[in-house]
């Protein structure tokens, strides 16, 4: 399968270039012997041309070099253009005899502009300067020069060969490359050259994250008016054994009409339904957009009947109903009443009632010579409220149980086995999550990310890890932190040791949503081109404190909790000896509940909000 997915010669993405720093300009020496001309980049206005040789230099004007591994993009701002470049790389494994690679190192070249601005123009300038260096830091990125990962194996082996000789970049999926916005000015200068007993299995899990409403956790809820959901993820499953390849595709996203939580200081801050009478038509654009892609759809809706959650599921149920067919069905599966916090085998209950339609759209599956004989047409669509945590575990379980049905197809397992009777069952199967990028020299695709991991069967229960190190990646990206319930995911059980990470998980999720998510919020829609002030997309955003402003309400915020608190724990035990105390401890419990009243009034006023968040009222 690797072969028909080999880009032609001329299309060729460089793994190498010397990056030059002249006075003047930046130049990309391609040093692995695939091109000739050399990229060159001014230093003043972010131009490029082609150049045959580097500039002239001696010992005088000494240029830095060092060697990088792909340019992810330009962004192009009022005061100048900024180039990210990889400068480090790990190989992780291979997927269809690929190279998959991740990223260990990021650099940002700045091209200032020349022209003067004005002094609000500079400090919204510098403000986007900041928010690039942030982009800096951002972990889980993975990417491969050779193969296109943002199709699934389904996609790829139905187009035709003029399809897959194109480059890279014209054939990637546009809702899964997510440096699309990075690219433009790189296309328009056309820089881009380019075991179960004695068997083995080989299982590969890719995600792909759509960039239509890419966000944080509290900042990026619900779907947009076009009906694209918040943490939408493609999920490919595909095994390799005895010269067959199978594929199942399933997918996860925010329940998709109007729907925000915005932090305010509080652990679960409200449920707040934007727009009612809007959800059945932005619910039905949604799974509309799911058919063309996928076939048959069944919703798979595990949030709680009772609370906030509650009105959710109400809305989510009525909202569908119209559109219920025998190619859009939709489960209601109380995740939390149902398992509770430690019972997850009782999702056993979910696979009874959707186990028909697994075996109905079946799975993608190619035999020893190549040829087609199964073919996938429906796909399972989860959510819960994050899509997280109840979620992976729930795709893991649908993961396993078709991985079963394919090794049994083959013939690795008997009609009647079960994974779980082969505890032995530990072949190491490699796994690659991907960023893809697409580069001029060096391409990378920019896509979302996977891990490098054996699955296990551990005391007879079928474990694969894969599926939690998958959770774990897409929850980081999503929240900031790994996936809750992820010992049930590697393990078949719950643990102390995994509900006490949960619980540090969710309390670093708290800070992380209410003090640091505003600002990476901002970087991701700054790299995505969803607002800037470049010359041809400029875009004015309402004023919103700094950095330090940000960081100074936070301490207010915390100091008065923490002070108000302090203070009545030492007067109710010095109460214990004298009148005077007690009514004095009274006086302090008064004021922190006033305390805790005014925070959760006037919360949001101390969180670290995006620059340009704007409530969809």
């Amino acid at each position: 399968m690797g072969g028909a997915n080999e880009s032609s010669p001329s299309s060729k993405l460089h793994t190498r270039l010397r990056l030059w720093e002249f006075p003047d300009r930046y130049v990309f020496e391609p040093i692995d012997g695939l091109a000739d001309l050399y990229l060159s980049a001014n230093r003043s206005d972010g131009s490029m041309n082609l150049v045959e040789e580097l500039p002239p230099h001696d010992s005088s004007t000494n240029p830095k070099c060092q060697t990088v591994y792909g340019v992810i993009g330009v962004l192009k701002l009022a005061v100048g253009s900024y180039f990210l470049v990889i400068t480090g790389r790990d190989c992780v494994g291979s997927y269809l005899g690929h190279a998959i690679f991740k990223v260990t190192g990021l650099k940002v070249l700045p091209c200032s502009n020349s022209r003067s601005t004005s002094g609000n123009q500079s400090k919204m300038e510098t403000e986007f300067s900041e928010l690039l260096h942030a982009a800096e830091k951002t972990i889980g990125l993975y990417f491969s020069y050779d193969i296109n990962l943002t199709l699934t194996l389904q996609r790829l082996h139905n187009l035709g060969d003029e399809f897959k000789s194109l480059p890279l970049w014209r054939q990637a999926e546009p809702r899964f490359l997510w440096n699309s916005y990075l690219l433009e000015p790189l296309i328009e200068n056309k820089n881009i050259h380019a075991e179960v007993g004695s068997e083995k299995v080989n299982v590969t899990l890719i995600a792909r994250r759509c960039t239509r409403r890419i966000g944080t956790r509290m900042w990026r809820r619900g779907a947009d008016p076009e009906g694209y959901a918040a943490n939408f993820v493609e999920s490919e499953q595909i095994m390799e054994s005895k010269g067959f390849t199978a594929s199942y595709v399933q997918v996860r996203g925010s329940i998709p009409f109007l729907w925000e939580q915005i932090v305010d200081l509080t652990y679960k801050p409200s449920f707040d339904i934007v727009r009612q009478e809007e959800a059945p038509r932005i619910l039905e654009r949604h799974f509309h957009d799911l058919q063309k892609k996928y076939g048959a759809v069944l919703a798979v809706d595990l949030v709680n009947t009772h609370g906030g959650e509650g009105r959710l599921h109400d809305r989510y149920a009525k909202s569908i109903e119209p559109i219920l067919s025998e190619d859009i069905r939709y489960v209601h599966f109380d995740f939390h009443r149902i398992c509770g916090h430690i019972h997850f085998e009782r999702l056993s209950q979910l696979y009874d009632q959707i186990e028909d339609y697994l075996k109905k759209h079946r799975y993608f599956l190619l035999n020893d010579k190549g040829e087609k004989i199964e073919e996938q047409t429906g796909t399972i669509r989860t959510n819960c409220v994050d899509c997280l945590d109840r979620t992976n575990v729930t795709q893991s379980m649908i993961g396993g149980k078709i991985l079963e049905n394919q090794l049994q197809r083959i013939g690795v397992l008997s009609v009647n086995d079960t994974i779980s009777n082969h505890p032995a069952f530990d072949a190491k199967y490699k796994v690659c999550e991907l960023f893809m990028f697409t580069n001029p020299g060096s391409s990378c695709l920019y896509s979302s990310c996977l891990f490098v991991s054996p699955m296990l069967l551990l005391d007879g229960k079928y474990s694969c890890s894969v599926w939690a190190n998958h959770g774990d990646s897409i929850s980081t990206q999503y929240s900031g932190t790994p996936a809750l319930k992820g010992d049930f995911v590697r393990y078949g059980k719950r643990s102390t040791q995994g509900i006490l990470n949960d619980l540090w998980n969710s309390l670093a999720r708290y800070y992380l949503n209410n003090f640091a998510d505003g600002t990476k919020q901002d970087a991701m829609d700054l790299l995505q081109g969803h607002y800037t002030t470049s010359v041809s997309r400029d875009m004015a955003g309402p004023s919103k404190a700094g950095l330090l402003e940000n960081y100074a309400s936070f301490r207010l915020a915390f100091a008065l909790v923490m002070g108000a608190l302090m203070f009545m724990m030492m007067s109710l035990r010095q109460a214990r000896n004298d009148v005077r105390h007690l009514v004095l401890s009274l006086l302090w419990a008064g004021l922190c509940i006033g305390i805790s009243h005014f925070v959760r009034a006037n919360g949001r006023v101390f969180t670290n909000r995006p620059r340009f968040y704007q409530s969809r009222h």
